[in-house]
């Protein structure tokens, strides 16, 4: 079995046990894309070409400031579908809804919905 394929059966494996489904559009197709677009097209214009930048001495300064963008993206960003929660702190709330109301008839729940 060639390493492509490991990857691939291991990635469905990893989807299976988690729960999670697949992408149901094709390979390449512009819905199975869409987030990956809109996350990198995110990144270039506020990391790498943005209005606070004044270009990179080189690769390291850019690896640097991608590592602190991707940090404030996922853990401080203020993410206004979620009333401005940063989206670390949302996670957190929802498992922790999970794990204290383990059968999900809590009212009160977060939802990521």
């Amino acid at each position: 079995m060639s390493l492509r394929k490991f990857t691939s059966v291991r990635f469905a494996e990893r989807l299976d046990e988690i729960g999670a489904s697949p992408s149901i559009g094709t390979v390449a197709d512009s819905f199975d894309n869409a987030l990956a677009e809109t996350t990198n097209g995110l990144y270039k214009a506020e990391c790498v070409y943005g209005p606070d930048t004044a270009g990179w001495d080189d690769v390291d300064d850019l690896e640097l400031a991608t590592l602190s963008w991707v940090a404030w993206f996922n853990h401080d960003r203020l993410h206004s579908h979620w009333d401005d929660v940063p989206p670390a702190e949302f996670e957190a709330a929802f498992y922790g809804a999970q794990y204290a109301d383990p059968t999900g008839l809590e009212s009160n729940s977060p939802s990521l919905h």
